[in-house]
């Protein structure tokens, strides 16, 4: 089968997505991952529109890439000007890129509302490809809102590609850009543009986005129909509702479809991908997210756990470990012995023995959960209870007590601040803490007593908090559960607590957190 080149802009349409900016030095960082992983081509940003790109590409010159080609994205010429005279192509050229993807209006409605003519702007497209050809560059035309062009007015959209192929364009990339077409609209337009352009010999991608939830199927489409090259982001980051999702698009490709694009080796980098750009992105991991999400493989029915255990494929699609992903057992009121077992297996943890056989766990469990726990989504809680139940627990540290005052003055904003008492080994510590909230006290004071044992748990970051009435009949007085999500370098665990108090109920989240991170590290002992 004929491979399919894979095209990430990460870096510059990525970028577009909300709350999402990185700096030069982390752009240069991602763009070293997707070379690793063996991405053909990486869209590093716009040298000419802002200075933060222009860096990058400064410092991207002293950098070998291994497998990938490095592009550089910018505009047709402006109108009226000539190829040489326009400064976003000079600074396309400073670059120094081996490859410039320039993106030019195939929607006439476009043309005119930039108060262009139509002519103008087959000129642009012709010229600036031309002159960069001349350069020596490879020039990838992306024909931006093509297939909202071809629907309007499908002569006009035509004429833009032969002006790129007139242009000497190495490759013609449709553009879904507002991401409203459906792959049947996809496979239309593809085959036509496919049969209109063979005898040129130029190759055609595709570029699609995700207002639909349609951008992996639109992008599949047009492989189908003769797309060599796959434009998208890692989790589809990008604009409004995202772009294609490569992470989801590589295993298709490679795994369902048989289209090499990756080899199989860096595909179990899959997921180390996804969470790196997640994490430099300042942004949580979505759980649901295909192929690499935490809950990508998980199974919580015991009838399912029993059948998986057994042959796989009876609830799974693929080995996750292709994709650098594991199997995930839930635990919850659904469970059977399997999840039980199987879990404790995972873990490295062993039961049975000493009257703690799976099954009396299973129904401790089924009785916490009818209490307000939820273990599904605590995996670090679940550890913890599990070796507590099995008595293997051997605590990183216990609490003596701890007090959080809460105060407020008139129209000042409310200030608090937490004593904390814990003992490690043999030794006690006793720390104070402000905070932005009562939690927030008692995660400081917490943390700064722990440093003085544990000087790693500066690298553990509390990442989600989320609170729950778990019966609101009862008002103010009701229980409720808390649930924590951290995180560190390399891992994300969630814990919870449950409580008719909502500080008790946080800081039996908050104490688990802490006590799944500091377990692999080794105990102190009091020694007197």
């Amino acid at each position: 089968m004929e491979p399919v080149l894979l095209y990430d802009t990460t870096l510059r349409d990525g970028t577009q997505g909300e709350n999402i900016n990185f700096s030069a030095e982390e752009k240069l960082k991602i763009a070293l991952r997707l070379d690793d992983i063996g991405i053909h081509y990486i869209e590093g940003g716009w040298p000419g529109s802002n200075p933060r790109d222009r860096q990058f590409f400064d410092m991207a010159k002293t950098v070998p890439f291994r497998h990938a080609r490095l592009a550089a994205f910018g505009a047709t010429r402006r109108p009226g000007m000539l190829p040489g005279d326009d400064p976003n192509l000079a600074a396309l050229v400073e670059s120094e890129t081996p490859v410039v993807a320039i993106f030019g209006k195939t929607w006439d409605l476009h043309v005119k509302l930039m108060s262009n003519t139509l002519e103008e702007n087959l000129a642009m497209i012709e010229e600036t490809v031309a002159f960069l050809k001349r350069k020596g560059r490879e020039v990838i035309y992306d024909a931006e809102h093509f297939f909202d062009g071809y629907r309007d007015n499908p002569g006009y959209a035509m004429l833009t590609l032969n002006a790129a192929i007139r242009g000497g364009a190495d490759l013609l990339v449709l553009c879904d850009t507002n991401g409203g077409s459906l792959p049947f609209f996809i496979s239309e337009a593809f085959q036509a543009v496919r049969e209109a352009v063979r005898d040129s010999g130029v190759r055609l991608g595709i570029h699609t986005h995700n207002d639909c939830g349609l951008a992996v199927a639109n992008s599949l489409e047009a492989v189908r129909q003769g797309a060599v090259m796959v434009q998208g982001t890692i989790n589809g980051y990008g604009e409004r509702c995202g772009n294609a999702d490569l992470i989801t698009l590589i295993p298709i490709l490679a795994v369902k479809m048989g289209r090499p694009c990756v080899t199989l080796e860096n595909l179990k980098k899959l997921r180390g991908l996804s969470r790196f750009v997640s994490e430099t992105a300042n942004i949580v991991p979505l759980n649901t997210r295909p192929f690499v999400g935490k809950s990508a493989f998980a199974h919580k029915g015991g009838i399912h756990v029993s059948a998986v255990i057994k042959d796989p494929s009876a609830y799974e699609h693929i080995d996750p470990a292709l994709v650098g992903n594991a199997r995930n057992v839930l635990i919850s009121d659904l469970s059977g012995k399997s999840n039980i077992e199987y879990k404790a297996k995972e873990m490295g943890m062993k039961i049975g023995g000493n009257g703690h056989d799976s099954g009396k766990i299973v129904q401790e469990i089924k009785t916490l959960e009818q209490e307000g726990y939820q273990f599904d989504a605590a995996e670090g809680s679940f550890k913890i209870l599990l070796e507590k139940l099995t008595e293997q627990h051997k605590p990183a540290f216990d609490l003596e007590s701890f007090r959080v005052v809460i105060e407020k003055e008139k129209n000042r904003p409310c200030s608090s601040h937490a004593i904390v008492k814990i003992s490690v080994g043999c030794k006690d510590e006793i720390t104070a803490a402000e905070g932005n909230g009562p939690v927030s006290a008692l995660d400081n004071a917490l943390r700064r007593a722990l440093h003085q044992f544990f000087p790693d748990v500066d690298s553990m970051h509390l990442v989600d908090f989320k609170v729950r009435v778990i019966d609101g009949n009862a008002g103010t007085a009701a229980k409720v559960r808390v649930l924590i999500e951290s995180r560190d370098q390399d891992n994300l665990w969630s814990t919870i607590g449950v409580s008719e108090d909502i500080i008790e109920a946080s800081w039996q989240a908050l104490a688990d957190s802490f006590q799944y991170k500091l377990a692999k590290q080794q105990n102190l002992q009091c020694t007197e």
